[in-house]
């Protein structure tokens, strides 16, 4: 089976070092680690100088590697060299995508496409999600914006949870041509969306289910992704008791039984 990914948004509160243990631990083989801030000021794990290395030994030690770090909120306020530490600091570990997702302001397209050149410099793709609080708001604005910026290492990153609240399809992902989908990231939540934007974000942020415990056409999804697609799961829960070794296990469990179902 391929190798799954832990995004660190689902345990948010631990340590790159100890969430790659507890990755492995649970069976997981790759990554997502929390770099930048979504706001400034947030919980962010970016390493520097000897974290560095310890971090690469650790992952090393594991055998787990990095695939994704996040989560650059693309607008008017974002310094786009100040991401740079933030791309080191991926590429010397091993890592292949960035994380993004974008608010509509005048400059966009050349924004995002400052942001390709210099992630393409350093051996790294940019994945870029919708969501429905911010002006990128659907699939095919993300797919859109792509396309204007013409950088071949970007992708529209299929956040489950997102992909559906922002009116998206298994259709659309079966639709979208070759090369625009490298990542995916699954979750399951209550199949009857959240009455208004507060209540979305709150269930994007901590409302999310383990895959098969909501009503999310997870399997519809999956079976349209196309072959190779990276799938990671990312599952914040403010809810749910167990401990963290528990919980890791019945995720990974719970995604490897659909991956394995969809693409046997």
């Amino acid at each position: 089976m391929m190798a799954l990914g832990l995004g660190h948004f689902t345990f948010l509160h631990l340590s790159p070092a100890r969430l790659v243990r507890l990755a492995r631990e649970a069976g997981f083989g790759l990554v997502g680690l929390r770099f930048h801030p979504v706001v400034p000021g947030q919980l962010h794990w970016l390493p520097v100088g000897e974290e560095l290395g310890e971090l690469r030994r650790v992952m090393n030690g594991e055998g787990v590697r990095l695939y994704d770090v996040e989560t650059v909120v693309i607008d008017t306020t974002l310094d786009v060299h100040g991401l740079v530490p933030m791309m080191d600091a991926a590429a010397a570990l091993g890592g292949a995508r960035i994380n993004t997702c974008a608010d509509w302001f005048d400059g966009l397209d050349d924004t995002f496409a400052t942001i390709c050149d210099l992630a393409r410099a350093r051996g790294l793709g940019v994945d870029l999600e919708c969501m429905a609080w911010r002006g990128i708001n659907s699939p095919g604005a993300c797919l859109d914006l792509i396309r204007r910026s013409g950088a071949p290492n970007a992708g529209y990153l299929v956040d489950a949870l997102h992909h559906i609240r922002c009116g998206g399809s298994a259709a659309d992902l079966a639709a979208t041509q070759s090369g625009g989908i490298v990542s995916a990231q699954l979750c399951d939540a209550l199949a009857t969306p959240p009455a208004d934007r507060e209540a979305m974000i709150a269930e994007a942020r901590g409302g999310r289910l383990v895959p098969g415990e909501g009503g999310l056409p997870l399997r519809s999804l999956v079976a349209a992704l196309p072959q190779g697609t990276t799938i990671s799961v990312e599952v914040p829960s403010a809810s749910d008791p167990r401990p963290e070794r528990d919980r890791a296990k019945a995720i990974f469990r719970a995604t490897a039984r659909l991956v394995e179902d969809t693409h046997p």
